[in-house]
């Protein structure tokens, strides 16, 4: 049970853009439920919670003020192998790199500004899905 779920976010630019709902149709398309969803806009304190693991990175300061520039929407998946399954979807981080198809190969603009956020392991998805949920909010 554990590995069907996965948290993503649609970042700033891609709903600067008006993306979010080509995306989030793509997400449904490949099979993915939809258990939580929101909008937020994130604080520079919740932004520095959240990405507190590159806190010494050079990108740090810079990935802050993007992740807080405009709302975003927050959502957890459901679908069996969700983690492994939307790694694939999203596609490379570095949008030039990214399969044709995916998401950031159709949405993003660069590494910096690459649309989406998706959990890198099973347990990273549970982490994220409870900073943005409370439990009775995932169904």
């Amino acid at each position: 049970m554990r590995n069907n779920i996965t948290f993503t976010m649609i970042k700033p630019d891609a709903m600067e853009n008006g993306y979010a709902g080509d995306i989030l149709s793509l997400i449904l398309k490949s099979g993915f439920l939809i258990s939580a969803l929101k909008l937020v806009h994130l604080t520079k304190n919740q932004a520095e919670k959240f990405y507190n693991i590159h806190r010494e990175k050079s990108f740090f300061d810079e990935l802050v003020t993007f992740m807080t520039r405009s709302p975003i929407i927050v959502a957890v998946l459901k679908k069996s192998n969700a983690v492994e399954d939307f790694r694939e979807l999203i596609g490379s981080t570095n949008p030039a790199d990214a399969e044709n198809g995916t998401i950031r190969k159709l949405f993003a603009a660069s590494m910096g500004e690459n649309a989406i956020h998706g959990s890198d392991s099973i347990d990273n998805a549970h982490i994220e899905s409870m900073f943005f949920f409370a439990g009775k909010e995932i169904y």
